[in-house]
């Protein structure tokens, strides 16, 4: 391993070091004791959202939000791209590029004032959970959440220029992987004290690595559709490699359907179970998770944000424009409009089977779990999280000794 790669991983792991003390620095003037008790009793509400940020709700961290309100901002401004020409443009740009990050940044500023508020006014209707005066406690909650999500989004941005992987992905990988421990454990004294029987945790483990199993296979799975060159293009490129097939993930929205889809639905829950109305109790419990309505919901969501988040990552007209350009065809399709709507075609198909899986791995794991009695929290779309970004993670460290061994051997030529 080359120094340079060595010192990459270093950066990364400092980073998320950093990352992880911050979990454990609370807001102000709150009953911790009191947050806990409360998450504790939440049922599934509580265990979904503490296993996202890491275990920060749950001492109410000055990172409590963790990155969610930095990757809605992201997402608006995707959406914004596909709407507005003129957005669009901005981002292939490089300078437009570093506009298009800064308006993420302010809105990423301005979403974390919005929550913190919110999450302030929550606090002060649960009893004890307060210590101060109402207005302090909410300029400081406010205040604290957004410096903690500002430095989560720095973390983030050092990890992806100075260390290897998408920093913003690592940051979710971390705070999910750091459940494990606690997981274990609580599954150990379950055993114990004969709440869980030994055959239970058995058809846990094999559900979870099943589980494991289809994600990794349908995440490395791929439509290759062919492509022709003409022989003035195969003679100009001769000495360089050209692709023969363009490459089409059988699941093209990645993680963002079923996060979008938990954000959806647990912000709201979170805050109707602080309340005293019996209407938005009712509600809550209705919709609480491991109920057969809070999965229902999810399936629909996530087909819904898989669909909607495809279309917007996914450009077939400017794949068909490139192709195009560089004098290559799909066999049997004219080039331009016709490989567009070629293209588009096959895309939607794979939309639809990648929309059902994520549904699929969103619902299915977390029910059966849920009811042998499981002492922690199961999600597939955590494991989904972890294997995408353990697997990205991999593709860039190989990508980097490859580099590292190509730059050797020319330098030995030399």
């Amino acid at each position: 391993m080359s120094n340079a790669l060595t010192q990459k991983i270093l950066i990364t792991f400092g980073f998320l070091f950093a990352y992880r003390v911050l979990a454990y620095v609370p807001v102000p003037g709150v009953d911790t004791a009191v947050i806990a008790s409360f998450f504790d009793g939440s049922g599934g509400v509580g265990g979904m959202m503490n296993m996202f940020s890491g275990g920060a709700i749950k001492r109410f961290s000055i990172i409590s939000l963790g990155i969610m309100p930095y990757i809605t901002a992201s997402i608006v401004m995707e959406l914004l791209a596909t709407t507005f020409p003129t957005i669009g443009q901005m981002k292939k740009e490089r300078d437009g590029m570093q506009k298009y990050m800064q308006i993420i940044r302010y809105a990423t500023i301005f979403i974390t004032l919005v929550q913190g508020f919110g999450v302030s006014m929550g606090l002060q209707a649960m009893n004890g959970a307060v210590l101060i005066d109402p207005v302090t406690f909410t300029i400081i909650t406010t205040v604290s959440m957004l410096v903690g999500t500002m430095l989560l989004m720095w973390i983030g941005e050092r990890i992806t220029q100075s260390g290897i992987g998408n920093g913003i992905s690592l940051i979710i990988f971390a705070g999910i992987v750091s459940g494990i421990p606690a997981a274990i454990s609580n599954t150990v004294e379950g055993i114990n004290t004969g709440e869980l029987s030994f055959l239970s945790v058995i058809a846990m483990l094999a559900i979870i690595l099943l589980t494991i199993f289809v994600i990794i296979y349908v995440e490395l799975g791929e439509r290759r559709v062919p492509i022709s060159y003409s022989r003035k293009t195969i003679m100009q490129n001769q000495d360089k490699r050209v692709m023969n097939y363009i490459p089409i993930k059988v699941n093209l929205a990645g993680v963002i359907p079923p996060i979008f889809a938990s954000a959806v639905l647990m912000f709201p829950l979170t805050m109707l179970r602080g309340s005293t109305n019996e209407i938005a109790l009712g509600i809550a419990d209705t919709l609480s998770p491991g109920g057969i309505m809070f999965n229902v919901v999810t399936f629909l969501l996530v087909v819904f944000f898989a669909f909607f988040y495809s279309s917007i990552v996914f450009n077939a007209k400017d794949i068909a424009d490139n192709l195009k350009r560089q004098g290559g065809f799909i066999p049997g399709v004219r080039p331009g409009e016709h490989t567009k709507e070629k293209i588009n075609e096959i895309a939607s198909n794979l939309t639809g089977s990648g929309a059902f899986y994520l549904a699929a791995i969103s619902t299915i794991p977390f029910m059966l779990i849920s009811a042998m009695g499981a002492a922690f929290f199961f999600g597939g779309v955590a494991v989904l999280i972890v294997v995408q970004v353990a697997l990205d993670t991999m593709r860039k460290i190989e990508a980097q000794i490859y580099m590292n061994k190509y730059e050797t051997l020319g330098a030995v030529g030399l």
